[in-house]
């Protein structure tokens, strides 16, 4: 049962920063497409695509969408998003068609989430959650809240937060820090790493991250993944997410060259 949790909360941190990777600084409308490109850490193999559009006014992503699609260009997840009302706490919708699968926050008042989560198992299972104190980030909000305080974390604090996952109808507690610095496409980064501030942490693996530390921009991500492995049906353990500006030839999503 503590395996099963830990990998839901594995899971929907994931998706709480897979490639919301906009930077900051548009000034006017706008609508914004870009590409994320995973694959297996160890291998190389390539895994999965994602395909984001952002709806963007004075800088600010209000509404998006996220689709993936695996290594054949089949589409298997799509997740819509409204950040209209809170920029760190969206609602949003996921849906997962080959597992019968549904999660989201359906609604945010002043003091609760309207969590939402259906299953081929057990139905719907939705119910209110009291938000937290302090600081809340929700599913790709979580990505929002880290641009927002890259400045401590460029400096060496560390940021404390709850996580509302959605998928175990709860909130977790967490930490951002900086572990060091990195590169990418030849411009210097800076490594991140995010983990349960709890002994969850001794049973969790970390998530590393790399951001532009001008833009503010996830460029890399790293670890477990919010897809599912079809030779396994659990999802991918290790992966690397890059939101490079040249796509792999393996990649295959609309709007890709590669793509047939």
């Amino acid at each position: 049962m503590m395996a099963a949790a830990m990998t839901t909360i594995r899971t929907v941190l994931t998706a709480a920063l897979l490639g919301l990777a906009l930077s900051a600084g548009n000034a006017m409308a706008e609508s914004v497409r870009f590409y994320g490109y995973a694959t297996d850490l160890d291998s190389g193999k390539y895994l999965y695509t994602e395909l984001h559009e952002q709806q963007v006014e004075s800088g600010q992503v209000q509404t998006a969408t996220i689709t993936y699609f695996d290594a054949s260009g089949r589409q298997v997840s799509k997740k819509t998003l409204d950040y209209r009302q809170n920029r760190t706490i969206p609602l949003f919708r996921e849906e997962i068609p080959d597992q019968g699968y549904v999660e989201g926050i359906r609604a945010v008042s002043a003091g609760s989430l309207d969590l939402l989560k259906i299953t081929r198992e057990k139905g719907d299972q939705s119910r209110p959650l009291a938000i937290p104190k302090g600081v809340v980030a929700a599913d790709s909000g979580f990505n929002h809240l880290i641009q927002d305080n890259l400045p401590k974390l460029l400096a060496g604090e560390t940021v404390q937060f709850h996580l509302v996952v959605a998928g175990k109808l709860d909130a977790y507690h967490f930490r951002a820090k900086r572990v060091g610095d990195a590169s990418f496409e030849g411009a210097p980064a800076a490594l991140l790493r995010v983990e349960p501030d709890s002994l969850l942490r001794l049973l969790v693996d970390p998530l590393d991250l790399v951001y532009d530390p001008v833009s503010r921009r996830l460029l890399e991500y790293r670890g477990v993944s919010n897809i599912l492995d079809p030779a396994t049906s659990k999802v991918y353990k290790r992966v690397r997410i890059s939101y490079s500006a040249k796509p792999p030839a393996e990649a295959k999503a609309p709007g890709l060259s590669s793509a047939p």
